[in-house]
């Protein structure tokens, strides 16, 4: 699924996903990567949603979000009370989605100038 046709700024965005990985501006990335408007983190080693542990959302706290998007994958998930409590008590809203609802999200937030960032588990 082709997410824009043009580059929207100076920041990165999401270009396309597909079952092979996620296009990052004309990169293709085929493992998992926390993505912002201005870095790509391409060793986050998350494999599967349900092997997500603290450390690795430790891992998304240098961006100093606002907002964390964290795609799930083709199906559907939910993060544990923990999980959210760990965004919430730092004043970080968090979000699980598929991984092409979170790239579609990321693209409409980082063009809103939005301090968001998106980890993400390629379908």
């Amino acid at each position: 699924m082709d997410l824009n046709l043009e580059k929207p700024g100076d920041h990165l965005f999401i270009k396309s996903v597909t079952t092979e990985g996620i296009t990052v501006v004309d990169q293709l990335y085929t493992s998992p990567i926390i993505l912002s408007a201005q870095k790509i983190v391409t060793d986050w080693p998350v494999t599967s949603f349900g092997q997500i542990t603290p450390a690795h959302l430790e891992q998304i706290l240098p961006f100093e979000p606002e907002v964390v998007l964290i795609g799930t994958g083709s199906q559907q998930a939910f993060l544990s009370p923990e999980q959210m409590m760990f965004f919430y008590s730092r004043g970080i809203g968090i979000e699980a989605m598929t991984t092409d609802a979170a790239c579609r999200t990321f693209n409409v937030l980082v063009s809103e100038l939005r301090k968001v960032v998106a980890a993400l588990i390629p379908a």
